[in-house]
């Protein structure tokens, strides 16, 4: 096991009948800067029940934060911020809105400069404005981390930032909400906690036992959770499990002490940059293309997933090995998500496009062992063309 350092100050409250907690949860006075996005937070009823529990605050309201949070939007919420002196924020919503109030709440205290230096420079952020969050799309883990991903429009760039002063105060966690979410958002869901344990567990074997246990839990609960959830987003107690699984996926717990990837995410955000795929859906693309390259520095832990994760017993190990990526690959098929470009409409060109931006930035390299060059990446993505 490799050396590590762990901290998580995210306090939670999971349930049904959590979102009164945040008056006491904010302090007294504050003004409050309330953030969501296109307006699921009115069909389920979130938005009533906030209002209801911040009625003796001064509270503004900002709307409209995309799927794909963008550097344009959130800077119009800094600028609201610096206007009425706003000094505490409420993201409701998913992942998205959550990712932009933390971009926001550091950008608004940002004083070097153009904000965008956070993710394009990573710039270092020493304060961020506090926030709490809302949570009624399991997907991302951003409830309980640092992390931050926001795309620039004008440049057609994703970009992610990880600082600790965008840690939440808190993130109340409300799976009767999700219940109201479409089949094909419960879909991404799962793929996109699903991947981020894979980015943080098939690296290469370095006996780290009981973080292996933890991410292997988790993908079998996400792989048993997922045909009843997709059928039937209602089902709380199938929702409470991927939700809860979600946060687990991305909270740093199973990070401690093993090595990471994260070149999945990477290439992913390209394709989301270029043509606007669901973040999910362009990891459900590019891992397998990636497994299938790496199969031989990845096989350890290919093996490993294979027989405790798929029950994957008999074979050769290369027999063992694609059935492993193979069973992957129809797991995310079986939730309507298509693993190859074509199913995109998208062609070679964007990845003659993704591999000269990757040489723009002197990004030649990625991944565990730096295992993930340009030539990789090049053949991975060829191969789900």
């Amino acid at each position: 096991m490799k050396d590590f350092e762990f901290y998580n100050p995210v306090k939670i409250f999971f349930g049904k009948d959590q979102v009164p907690r945040i008056t006491e949860l904010i302090p007294s006075g504050s003004k409050i800067m309330l953030i969501y996005g296109g307006g699921s937070i009115f069909k389920n009823g979130v938005y009533d029940r906030i209002k209801v529990a911040l009625k003796e605050f001064d509270l503004t309201e900002f709307g409209g934060i995309e799927a794909n949070p963008t550097y344009e939007t959130s800077m119009k919420a800094v600028q609201i911020i610096k206007q009425k002196n706003i000094n505490y924020l409420v993201a409701a919503g998913g992942g998205s809105v959550i990712d932009a109030t933390k971009f926001i709440a550091a950008a608004a205290l940002y004083k070097d400069g153009d904000p965008w230096k956070i993710l394009s420079e990573s710039a270092e952020v020493t304060d961020a404005i506090p926030f709490g969050c809302i949570l009624t799309l399991p997907a991302t883990g951003t409830e309980m981390n640092k992390n931050s991903v926001i795309s620039k429009i004008s440049t057609t760039e994703k970009m992610a930032f990880s600082v600790t002063p965008v840690f939440p105060k808190f993130s109340i966690l409300l799976p009767d909400a999700a219940g109201t979410l479409p089949k094909k958002q419960v879909a991404n869901g799962i793929v996109d906690a699903f991947v981020h344990v894979t980015e943080q567990y098939l690296t290469y074997p370095v006996n780290a036992p009981i973080q292996d246990r933890f991410a292997e839990a988790i993908m079998i609960t996400l792989i048993e959770e997922a045909p009843k959830v997709y059928a039937n987003p209602a089902n709380y107690e199938a929702m409470s499990n991927l939700m809860w699984s979600a946060t687990m996926a991305l909270n740093g717990i199973i990070s401690c002490g093993v090595p990471g990837d994260w070149s999945v995410h990477s290439i992913g955000h390209e394709l989301t940059a270029f043509h606007g795929i669901d973040h999910a859906r362009t990891l459900a693309i590019v891992l397998p293309g990636l497994w299938k390259t790496l199969k031989e520095e990845k096989k350890g832990k290919l093996l490993q997933y294979g027989e405790r994760v798929w029950g994957i017993n008999s074979g050769t190990e290369e027999e063992r090995v694609n059935a492993a990526i193979d069973m992957t690959e129809k797991f995310f098929q079986s939730l309507g998500i298509g693993t190859r470009l074509s199913d995109y409409g998208v062609k070679k060109d964007t990845i003659d496009r993704i591999i000269k931006r990757f040489e723009e930035r002197k990004w030649l390299s990625m991944g565990d062992r730096d295992l993930t060059t340009l030539e990789l990446t090049r053949k991975a993505l060829e191969i789900q063309l």
